[in-house]
């Protein structure tokens, strides 16, 4: 038997139902679906370390949001350019709301950059963690929140991956370098750098 108009709304509005419930449930960014052969090529090509101070540029992302420069998100300039010029690539992990603990499901995630980070052709590189978040709640919440998650991402690489805590480092800059400045409240904007910063002599 044929469903009536009624029959075919109601399987309909149940679809719309079903995605929406979907969508609320997963962020709109996935985690990496990169393979670690992926990251590597991402990640190599480093001819020559950059001059980066983290300190200052951390310091730089304080003075901004303390003397309530550039509030207007679209028209915030980075902090450093330099940064996106360098090998990398960009992961979302997700964690508790408003808190640094790694949800289970990133774990995944973090073993395959970890395993990336372990191949022989990246041995002798140093990389930066860079936390960022979207333009939403308050400057100064989302600049500890992401420098804390950035921090987190380390923790675990080094506890439990193995990585060398000497190649490893992190800083949060939340939202004063957007990922994608002409969105400031999308979910892509909190996702994590992985960049190659440093090379052994």
């Amino acid at each position: 038997m044929r469903p009536g108009n009624g029959g075919l709304r109601d399987l309909c509005l149940l679809a719309i139902a079903l995605i929406a419930s979907a969508t609320l449930t997963f962020p709109l960014h996935a985690q990496t679906a990169d393979t670690p052969d992926d990251m590597v090529t991402r990640l190599s090509g480093l001819e020559t370390a950059p001059e980066l101070d983290l300190a200052a540029l951390r310091q730089r992302a304080v003075d901004r949001i303390k003397a309530k420069a550039d509030a207007v998100p679209l028209k915030r300039p980075p902090l450093t350019t330099e940064l996106r010029k360098l090998p990398q690539f960009t992961v979302g992990i997700r964690f508790d709301p408003d808190t640094s603990i790694v949800r289970p499901e990133s774990y995944q995630s973090l073993g395959r950059i970890a395993d990336a980070l372990l191949r022989q052709s990246l041995l002798p590189y140093g990389f930066l963690i860079v936390g960022h978040t979207e333009s939403t709640g308050k400057r100064d919440y989302n600049l500890t929140l992401s420098q804390k998650r950035a921090d987190s991402i380390r923790d675990v690489l080094v506890t439990t991956f193995k990585i060398s805590p000497k190649r490893l480092q992190a800083i949060g800059l939340g939202e004063e370098q957007l990922l994608d400045p002409a969105q400031p409240a999308a979910a892509i904007n909190q996702q994590f750098q992985i960049v190659t910063i440093a090379k052994a002599p």
